[in-house]
């Protein structure tokens, strides 16, 4: 059975909206989930200044208002808080075009929901939102607690930093992994891809920390595109692959050292050696070598496991997905090192 509502009832809800009906249907609808804490703001010259007494965990935005847009009001709230913790804003519009939708994301939109709102998908994306935005505050909580603990405090701090991390990556892989595992083989995988390399042992080991972090833009992908068993359409792929740039804004607000890399992987595990890859369409070494590492161990872990849109690939067909695939999606140097770790787990395929 599907859960609605949140472990974070008094989580703080701003519904920004100049039509009192639709604040009144929002306002019903997460009371009846369970939300306790809620406020709705009908005049949008009035909003900045509702948002910074309000100090909201969470925005439901009109795109179209009179006087203020919620694309003037995006902007606005996005300079405020460029600096703070995570605060995802989710864009609702009648207006389906895809200029619209890239608009309001580029703005800062965290998310997107179409008129007329379907109350299931709002609810779960809100559910989903709150997990992420808990987790950066918990996040910022610790870092704060310790800067001021000392060294006695530290490594149970950064314990505690790891795991909150580990949640943040697990929100988004529960969206169409409903083990979780996912991203935890990924870290595995690419960490040893990683050793393989040569690659230092603080960086096998900041590898490991931040390559299930990968997907966590996924959060930003609506559930009708993510768990689709057909195949996607071409604007349905287009806003699939935000997923990168999406993941790379959410991590880029957690001031922490290992978040470059959380960042990096996050952005340009899609792109491929060749160039042909996404958002940016780097090639070869220009793609960090953290993301080279994580694309393999990615590509691998998905064709090996089953999900919603595909059966699971046996070991030798993925083996021989990944070596056609050396010097085109690839890295070769990655590959063989891919084929190393293969050999020392004791897995056997036709390239052995």
């Amino acid at each position: 059975m599907i859960q609605l509502g949140s472990g974070y009832p008094l989580a703080r809800i701003c519904i920004i909206d100049d039509d009192s009906d639709s604040v009144g249907y929002f306002k019903s609808l997460l009371e009846w989930s369970g939300y306790q804490n809620l406020i709705g703001i009908e005049d949008a010259t009035k909003a900045l200044a509702g948002i910074e007494s309000y100090d909201p965990d969470l925005i439901l935005l009109d795109l179209y208002m009179p006087e203020v847009s919620g694309f003037e009001l995006l902007a606005q709230i996005r300079q405020i808080h460029s600096s703070v913790d995570y605060l995802p804003i989710i864009a609702i519009t009648g207006d389906t075009s895809v200029s619209t939708k890239t608009r309001a994301l580029d703005a800062g939109a965290t998310n997107m929901i179409e008129k007329p709102v379907d109350a299931l998908e709002l609810l779960l994306r809100v559910r989903n939102l709150l997990d992420t935005r808990m987790a950066h505050v918990q996040l910022r909580r610790y870092r704060e607690h310790l800067e001021e603990e000392v060294a006695l405090r530290t490594a149970d701090l950064v314990s505690a930093q790891h795991g909150a991390l580990e949640a943040l990556a697990r929100a988004a892989e529960y969206r169409d992994d409903n083990t979780g595992e996912h991203a935890r083989r990924v870290g595995d995988l690419a960490s040893e891809i990683a050793c393989a390399l040569g690659c230092g042992t603080q960086c096998v080991e900041m590898v490991k920390l931040t390559a299930p972090l990968h997907d966590v833009g996924k959060i930003a992908v609506p559930d009708s595109i993510l768990l689709k068993p057909g195949t996607l359409t071409d604007l349905e792929y287009e806003l699939m692959k935000l997923h990168t740039s999406a993941g790379a804004q959410i991590l880029s607000t957690i001031h922490a050292p290992e978040m470059e890399m959380a960042r990096e992987i996050a952005l340009s595990h899609h792109e491929r050696w060749d160039g042909r890859g996404y958002p940016e369409g780097i090639r070869g070494e220009g793609i960090p070598l953290s993301a080279r590492i994580v694309a393999i161990a990615d590509v691998y872990d998905a064709l090996t496991h089953e999900r919603p849109y595909k059966r699971a690939w046996s070991h030798q067909e993925a083996v021989i997905e990944i070596q056609a695939q050396s010097g085109h999606q690839f890295d070769p140097n990655c590959v063989d090192a891919f084929f190393l770790v293969a050999e020392q787990r004791g897995l056997t395929g036709p390239v052995f």
